[in-house]
């Protein structure tokens, strides 16, 4: 019955079904085989989605949207050029340092690929970089969309498995870090060695300037995450906070949303959370048919039969990920496989909240991987870089992505840090 649960739930995504309706299928066979009593699907679905803790995913897509919309794009890079300009491959560095300044406002791969990937791949070819690491550096950098708060793919996570989702949010703070200096490192001494220019160091002038401009953007993930660390307020309740303010200052400081474009992000916010929150209750029906079917303490038993040794239960976890990242989108992943594995990795001892952040991280990289790869095929569209050679440039930056990969996997103090300090202990 497992198996066929399984093979039926993948043979429907081969075939392209969307993952929503792979869910329900999957899940009313197995109902219907073992002669569950069908009301249960609504109560499954309604409880899916009757919950306090959703309404942060349709208030953070609203923050996303105010923001890109609130024209912040400019405002982002010319900070980060101030900070990271005249270190080797000056629009490099601000490339990746933006990105992760912009992921705390959006919480977003596609939408930190799109608006700064616009900007930035265009300037650093006119400035002498070459088009394909250009596109590359701007691919790798947005992987730390998904991980630094707000994340949605955090939140689905935290959905998924029940996990908290203030203590899950602030988990992906260093890792997302990490990622980001990494990839500085690396960006460094590529540029050196190929000789891309960077800028003179900023004035205080320009400096005081740019924050100045800047500065309203960059409190909208201070609110967030200073308003959970605290306290004050949940992260349900920070989302909420924080569309409020994305309204003020796009309305009245920046003054680039109007009530056309006002009308225009709520639609684009409601319709996005419509498609989310449709996925979130499939997948509840999807849980419960694991719970019954006891499909993650299956999987648990195979798997310990060949090791119980924890280094090597989470060395096949990170390649089991990094394989179905291929081929899936991360939230899709996470529906799928969250209520499997993470009690398989908690009975080796790994903290819910570390592996998800984990899980994350490693799918987020199938993102700038081939065949699914929507990250690369963004990056290219705007870069007018073929596919297959952008596909070959991106090769040395997965050497940083996956050494964040260990480091996150196997010193678990370093994400668990901010969570131990502020809920767990």
């Amino acid at each position: 019955m497992i198996l066929l649960i399984i093979a039926i739930l993948l043979f429907l995504i081969i075939l392209g079904m969307p993952i929503s309706f792979a869910l329900g299928t999957s899940s009313l066979v197995y109902l219907l085989i073992e002669g569950y009593d069908l009301s249960m699907v609504t109560q499954s679905i309604v409880g899916g989605v009757n919950s306090f803790t959703i309404l942060a995913v349709p208030f953070f897509l609203m923050v996303g949207e105010l923001m890109n919309f609130g024209g912040i794009t400019d405002r982002i890079i010319r900070m980060a050029r101030v900070l990271v300009g005249h270190f080797k491959g000056g629009l490099a560095q601000v490339n990746i340092l933006a990105s992760l300044f912009f992921s705390g406002i959006s919480g977003s791969a596609t939408a930190d690929t799109v608006a700064l990937g616009s900007v930035l791949i265009p300037s650093m070819k006119k400035e002498g970089y070459d088009d394909r690491f250009a596109a590359a550096i701007t691919a790798a950098s947005s992987i730390v969309g998904p991980i630094i708060p707000p994340s949605i793919t955090l939140i689905i996570f935290g959905i998924t498995t029940q996990q908290p989702i203030g203590p899950l949010l602030m988990a992906g703070i260093v890792p997302g870090v990490m990622i980001a200096l990494s990839l500085m490192v690396y960006t460094y001494f590529v540029s050196a060695k190929r000789g891309y220019p960077q800028y003179p160091r900023a004035t205080f002038r320009e400096g005081r300037k740019a924050f100045g401009q800047g500065i309203a953007a960059l409190l909208m993930p201070l609110i967030i995450i200073g308003g959970v660390l605290s306290g004050v307020f949940t992260a349900t309740e920070s989302a909420a906070v924080a569309v409020f303010y994305g309204i003020v200052i796009g309305v009245f400081y920046y003054r680039n949303i109007d009530l056309k474009g006002f009308v225009g992000i709520v639609k684009r916010s409601s319709v996005e959370s419509a498609n989310i929150l449709f996925v979130l209750a499939s997948a509840s029906i999807f849980a419960w048919v694991v719970t019954r079917a006891r499909i993650s303490t299956v999987v648990a038993d195979f798997v310990l039969g060949f090791s119980t040794n924890p280094t090597i239960i989470m060395i096949l976890l990170i390649l089991f990920l990094l394989l179905i990242g291929l081929f899936m989108l991360p939230s899709e992943a996470i529906l799928v496989f969250a209520p499997i594995l993470t009690p398989l990795a908690a009975q080796v001892g790994v903290n819910p909240i570390h592996f998800g952040v984990l899980m994350v991280l490693t799918l987020t990289i199938g993102g700038a991987t081939p065949p699914v790869g929507i990250l690369l095929y963004i990056v290219a569209d705007i870069g007018k870089v073929p596919f297959m050679k952008l596909v070959r440039s991106m090769g040395p930056f997965y050497i940083p992505l996956l050494i964040a990969v260990l480091i996150t996997a196997f010193i678990p103090q370093l994400t668990m840090y901010i969570p131990n300090l502020f809920f767990l202990e």
